[in-house]
């Protein structure tokens, strides 16, 4: 997935100042955070996924294996933004593809793609 840079006004938590009301907790709770890193990765992800064309095409991709054409054809969107979108979705790792003659199919990578957006359509659907 690309990274994006981050400011060098991020704060992280050995930059804080306040002193801590429960100090045992905040350690506690310090060592399962994950990594900076790891949550900069995981902004990044939901933002590939915070698109709704983006969202769409990956909804269209949990049913079926499917060409730009028939994805700009279900989403009645241009070739050329449904390619600009896939770009995007394989250059996060989010999509996968396989070429036939001149044709190029499109499919989820994995599962867990799924889940998410399901998971995330259940929430906001409560």
């Amino acid at each position: 997935m690309n990274t994006t840079k981050r400011a060098a006004t991020d704060s992280s938590p050995t930059e804080c100042t306040v002193e801590a009301v429960h100090p045992e907790s905040v350690r506690r709770v310090a060592q399962t955070l994950p990594s900076d890193e790891a949550l900069h990765r995981l902004a990044d992800f939901f933002k590939i996924l915070g698109d709704p064309t983006r969202i769409r095409i990956v909804q269209a991709l949990f049913i079926s294996e499917l060409c730009v054409c028939d994805i700009a054809s279900l989403l009645h969107v241009g070739r050329s933004a449904v390619s600009h979108q896939l770009a995007t979705l394989r250059q996060a790792n989010l999509v996968a593809y396989r070429r036939a003659g001149k044709t190029i199919y499109y499919r989820l990578r994995d599962e867990h793609v799924k889940l998410i957006v399901d998971q995330g359509l259940e929430h906001t659907t409560e």
